[in-house]
């Protein structure tokens, strides 16, 4: 097999690997559920100065649990992380989660990381008392999860914003020739700009394969990196977050796989700038899916530097594919 991205160009080229989204419309917001057909080795990496999590403690190697039943991505800030209850609840009732042991009658226990971005302030009606729409939304996402990823304004980037943007999900998938595949999914909701200062064209350029966001390219050189980029000042401190999902059809260690993860944030500073700031909440979780052994650090290395580029990808992709709904 020749390398090159997949062919759907999303995470769901990795074996095993399903997406499921839910939007509401009034609220303008979303969830955004990746379901691996097995329980899948995790790990995650926080990068962010205001990050909102659920059940990162366990991505510890340390820790009794090495295994993910979903990962969910969510607007609504901290009533977001509501979303992972309402696809906890849907996985148990079918059975799926984490035993100790085998005791009739006591149900297993789904495990369910979760990371929320910030979209309270979007114009949409928030007005939801004491019965936030996430729940739902989480469990019609986990019923909706399929092959292929609808990206642009979609799931948990319906209401987000990436600088002055119209923020989104996006997705990337690269295979090499000898089997590996690597896919990223972004929901991008940054402080900082996608794009180069007074262009169109986006930092994540270098790593675009086959126009898959537009295609441009930056002529001459770049203004001195003085300051912030101008468009930044339209964005909203204190709303901001990107958060993102890795999968490789490889046998990792939960070691391994933080160390992937480690590395896949690479590709957010090479896709926002600024990134990791005070005001963003900068996450990326990795599932190591299983298949080949990764057996020496030079073939992990390999698997992390893809993994970035693939983020980066997803970060444009995202934007673009926003944009490119906005103006039909």
């Amino acid at each position: 097999m020749a390398s090159g991205r997949g062919p759907n160009n999303d995470i769901t080229d990795v074996p095993g690997i399903r997406v499921g989204q839910a939007e509401d419309a009034a609220v303008r917001t979303g969830v955004t559920v990746i379901l691996p057909d097995n329980p899948a080795i995790v790990a995650g990496d926080v990068r962010g100065g205001g990050p909102g999590t659920r059940e990162t403690d366990l991505l510890d190697p340390s820790t009794l649990v090495d295994r993910a039943d979903a990962i969910v991505l969510s607007g609504g800030s901290s009533y977001g992380l509501g979303a992972a209850d309402g696809v906890a609840a849907y996985l148990g009732a079918r059975g799926r989660g984490f035993r100790l042991t085998e005791i009739e009658g006591v149900p297993a226990s789904p495990i369910v990381p979760a990371a929320i971005l910030y979209d309270l302030a979007n114009g949409g009606d928030k007005s939801w008392g004491e019965t936030p729409p996430y729940f739902d939304l989480g469990r019609r996402a986990c019923a909706k999860a399929r092959i292929g990823v609808a990206q642009g304004r979609h799931g948990a980037g319906y209401g987000a914003r990436a600088g002055a943007e119209q923020g989104g999900i996006g997705s990337a998938s690269f295979a090499t020739g000898d089997d590996l595949i690597i896919g990223a999914l972004v929901a991008v909701n940054s402080f900082g700009s996608v794009r180069m200062p007074a262009s169109d064209v986006f930092w994540a350029a270098p790593f675009e394969i086959d126009g898959e966001f537009g295609g441009g390219r930056a002529s001459g050189s770049l203004p001195p990196a003085a300051d912030l980029p101008s468009d930044t000042k339209l964005a909203v401190a204190r709303a901001n977050t990107t958060i993102g999902v890795v999968a490789v059809n490889a046998a990792l260690t939960q070691a391994e796989t933080r160390r992937v993860a480690i590395m896949a944030q690479d590709g957010y500073a090479r896709a926002i700038r600024p990134v990791h700031g005070p005001t963003d909440g900068d996450v990326v979780f990795v599932l190591a899916v299983g298949g080949a052994r990764i057996d020496n650090p030079l073939s992990l290395t390999r698997i992390g530097s893809i993994a970035a580029d693939c983020v980066a990808r997803a970060v444009a992709r995202a934007v673009f594919e926003a944009a490119r709904a906005t103006s039909r």
